[in-house]
């Protein structure tokens, strides 16, 4: 699974993308430009590359409680994303920010909210 590292990164996907909203988590989704360099590192050679898979990040501020509650919410959300890796078209560079209450949900409610926003976002392949 690829990750937005930097803030640079962050802050261009929650300006660019559209956003949409759930009761447990928010999707921020911004496809890339065709051609939109990626810092990736390969094996056999570091340094920039395009690549078009989607890249992933995860948010969760002081809001949501303590490190403890949004190391959890974080937990939750990447777990929840790694199903949908495969089935995500290429290009998409997506955001997924906790809100309070997801601390206190259980996994399978995480996982049918991340499933509800990628639908809405339009962000999955077609079958």
């Amino acid at each position: 699974m690829l990750r937005l590292k930097s803030a640079t990164e962050f802050e261009r996907v929650r300006r660019d993308g559209r956003s949409h909203a759930h009761p447990l988590v928010v999707l921020v989704a911004r496809r890339r430009e065709p051609g939109e360099l990626v810092r990736t590192i390969l094996s056999h050679t570091p340094g920039t590359a395009t690549d078009d898979r989607p890249r992933f990040g995860f948010l969760a501020g002081k809001s949501v409680g303590s490190a403890v509650a949004r190391n959890r919410a974080k937990r939750l959300l990447r777990e929840a994303a790694r199903g949908f890796e495969p089935e995500i078209g290429p290009g998409w560079d997506l955001l997924l920010i906790a809100r309070r209450a997801l601390v206190v949900a259980r996994q399978p409610a995480a996982t049918a909210a991340v499933s509800s926003l990628l639908r809405r976002a339009y962000v999955l392949r077609d079958p």
